[in-house]
């Protein structure tokens, strides 16, 4: 791993507060949702979200195990 951690020690605890790499893979022009109207579109996630759902539909149509 290479890069930088930043951390935050508060009442016995540590936080991380920020991390950066040479080598990562975020990339914020990629990321961005409202930027580049070509590279996402919202009704795309509508399958997603439909699919996701199914398994809980299922789940509540199951009787309870106790």
């Amino acid at each position: 791993m290479t890069g930088v951690v930043r951390l935050k020690l508060y009442k016995g605890k540590i936080i991380v507060a920020g991390r950066k790499s040479p080598k990562s893979l975020y990339d914020p022009k990629l990321a961005t949702m409202e930027r580049d109207a070509s590279r996402y579109n919202q009704t795309d996630a509508t399958g997603f979200i439909r699919l996701n759902a199914l398994r809980l539909k299922l789940r509540a149509q199951r009787p309870h195990e106790e």
